[in-house]
């Protein structure tokens, strides 16, 4: 069975505009594991790098689509081909105007969201969050969302492989040899970042020992305005910024974290949430999210609009580290990408049937 599937989100266009980092990693996690299993050929499909995403996907696509005799398309976003040869599957990874968060929250976005679940055969949503918030946003065909989550690569490991000294990256990136928390990402707006600085505010006013925080990423305008109250709160010594973590570094940065911290707005799958539990690290994620969902148990829940809840989670953090670092992995263990790939396939090969 040849399927088309959506790489417009690893392209390269003229004009530098990117898909969300995490919507990348879905789409080439995804696409190795199912090239890799080989159940199903997987036939890649993406636009030029000077071509209109629109025009390519409804002039262009359809007749790609012929020409390769294929079964159907998988597209990897909200958007696809509406004419055209076979089935289609709609992924949604997130619907953030249900949380108040403007990013990726476009009309573009919001329509396909509607209308999409009426036009594809099926729709697939990384977390059950995600499915509740899309199933008050569609027009209709609300039963054809499925359930799939993403899944946590294999580099992310309680244990440093052999060769692998993990203290190198104190240097690196001038990280504290002591506890830290880490926000991966955190310089967005909707990675809600003032929420752990107004918890680690509490947790120091109740007599507890400081904790310096890492917040990873590119400089950007929402990263000044929460340095700005950093600044404000008088927690300029305890937080530091090294930029971007190379992902070749970033297991073992996460070894090195005492916390994860993910108190965004809204996600619609929260891969450092996995990757920290893989690395046998606790992570503080917001209560009703899709952070909390995926980790279960074996997450610290808190009210990121409570900093009373979130220092307490910082407390409970530090405390428990060492005794769940080895617990922890067995959770991020159920999310594979092997696991994500079997579900796609069945879903494609069950239309063969």
């Amino acid at each position: 069975m040849r399927v088309a599937f959506d790489t417009a989100p690893l392209a390269e266009t003229a004009a530098g505009r990117r898909f969300p980092f995490g919507v990348r990693r879905a789409c080439a996690g995804l696409l190795a594991a199912l090239t890799e299993r080989g159940r199903i050929e997987v036939v890649p499909m993406a636009p030029e790098p000077d071509e209109s995403p629109l025009i390519w996907r409804q002039k262009r696509l359809p007749a790609r689509l012929e020409s390769a005799r294929v079964a159907g398309f998988h597209s990897s976003v909200s958007a696809f081909p509406i004419l055209g040869r076979g089935k289609r599957v709609q992924t949604v990874h997130e619907a953030p105007w249900r949380f108040g968060v403007a990013e990726n929250a476009g009309w573009k976005h919001r329509s396909w969201a509607a209308m999409g679940p009426l036009l594809a055969d099926a729709v697939l949503c990384p977390s059950t969050h995600t499915k509740q918030a899309l199933m008050h946003s569609v027009l209709g065909g609300g039963a054809k969302i499925a359930v799939c989550p993403w899944g946590v690569e294999e580099s992310f490991q309680d244990e440093s492989p052999p060769g692998v000294v993990d203290e190198v990256m104190l240097s690196r990136y001038a990280l504290p040899e002591g506890p830290f928390a880490l926000c991966l990402g955190a310089v967005r707006k909707k990675k809600n970042l003032p929420a752990l600085l107004h918890g680690l505010l509490e947790h120091m006013q109740s007599g507890a020992a400081g904790l310096p925080v890492i917040v990873t990423g590119e400089e950007t305008a929402d990263l000044r305005r929460d340095l700005g109250l950093v600044s404000r709160l008088k927690l300029s010594r305890w937080v530091r910024t090294p930029g971007v973590i190379l992902p070749a570094d970033l297991p073992s940065v996460l070894r090195l974290a005492t916390v994860v911290v993910v108190l965004s707005h809204s996600e619609g799958f929260a891969f450092p949430v996995l990757e920290a539990l893989a690395s046998g690290t606790p992570v503080l994620v917001s209560k009703d999210s899709a952070q909390a969902e995926l980790a279960g148990a074996e997450g610290i829940v808190v009210d990121p609009e409570d900093p009373t809840s979130v220092a307490e989670g910082l407390g409970r953090a530090l405390a428990e580290r060492e005794a769940l670092r080895y617990t922890l992995a067995a959770r991020a263990a159920e999310f594979s990408w092997a696991r994500c790939a079997r579900q796609v396939e069945e879903l494609w090969l069950g239309w063969q049937r």
